[in-house]
């Protein structure tokens, strides 16, 4: 009952949003159990674009270190480059409906570091239109929206 030293609220305890927030968390594997398509992947993204939630929490895996077509080495392009690929499919995909994205990664994310607390994730590649909507956090983090 008694709450983590580090947590530190700007807001009273009991605040309440004048408006109301739309937040739509997933979870990965985003693609299906005998492919690496990232089918699953199309229809969320299809999905916040027809709903247009105002936050996106997307919790890794993106790349499945357990996908039998990585365990077997089967993939078009490195671990890094298939992820990449998903990263701009999401971010790009999602551009027109405006929310933010909040990605987390998985301890089975093949490319990612295999370490607890996980550091977050490493984009350069980020467009400069993109950086205030799309947040990249560790493994375990705190979120405070609105």
């Amino acid at each position: 009952g008694v709450p983590n030293p580090s947590f530190f609220s700007p807001k009273p305890p009991f605040f309440f949003p004048v408006e109301q927030q739309m937040v739509l968390v997933a979870c990965g594997p985003y693609t299906t159990s005998d492919s690496i398509a990232y089918n699953p992947l199309a229809d969320l993204i299809e999905v916040i674009g027809r709903d247009r939630p105002d936050v996106c929490i997307l919790f890794g895996p993106f790349l499945d270190a357990k996908h039998k077509q990585v365990e077997n080495c089967q993939l078009l392009g490195s671990f890094a480059e298939v992820f990449k690929l998903c990263l701009k499919t999401i971010i790009e995909g999602t551009r027109s409906a405006g929310s933010q994205l909040v990605f987390v990664p998985s301890s089975r994310d093949v490319h990612h570091d295999y370490v607890y607390p996980q550091p977050p994730f490493s984009y350069p590649e980020l467009p400069r239109d993109d950086k205030l909507r799309v947040r990249f956090v560790s493994d375990p983090c705190t979120l405070d929206i609105n």
